[in-house]
């Protein structure tokens, strides 16, 4: 089943650019705030569906946010993740299968205080809309 990437178009040119180049182009999108990609299942289609997010290592996982921009909803990926936790990420050259959760508590307080010294704007994000964010945790997959 072939993977379904990103409806928005400079998000699929990213993930494009990313995979054919194994990682080498894309892994660090802008000076210092560096993206992988995730495959999670469609919660509807059941179709693998890929995106790129930025992220920060946590240990032996990675931190990813749910900021949607600060739309009223959660995005997609988000969504699909809370329906089946389990996913693939691309980090540069290295392809694995991960478990998701969400942080929560001073957990998730700290994570996003990591995220946002990445990327400021996930700050203003929260004032777009009433929902909380998630900050979300994938850690590889026990094989």
């Amino acid at each position: 089943m072939a993977v379904v990437d990103s409806p928005v178009g400079w998000v699929k040119k990213h993930i494009q650019k990313y995979v054919e180049s194994g990682g080498a182009e894309g892994h660090e999108w802008r000076p210092g705030v560096f993206t992988l990609l995730l495959t999670t299942t469609g919660r509807k289609s059941g179709e693998p569906r890929r995106t790129a997010l930025i992220y920060q290592p946590y240990g032996d996982a990675y931190v990813v946010v749910a900021s949607h921009g600060g739309a009223p909803e959660h995005p997609s990926w988000y969504r699909n993740l809370l329906a089946e936790n389990r996913a693939e990420v691309q980090v540069g050259p290295d392809v694995f299968p991960t478990t998701a959760r969400t942080a929560t508590g001073e957990e998730r307080a700290k994570l996003w205080k990591l995220m946002t010294e990445v990327w400021p704007d996930y700050d203003g994000y929260v004032k777009k809309t009433d929902r909380e964010i998630p900050v979300v945790v994938l850690e590889r997959a026990q094989s």
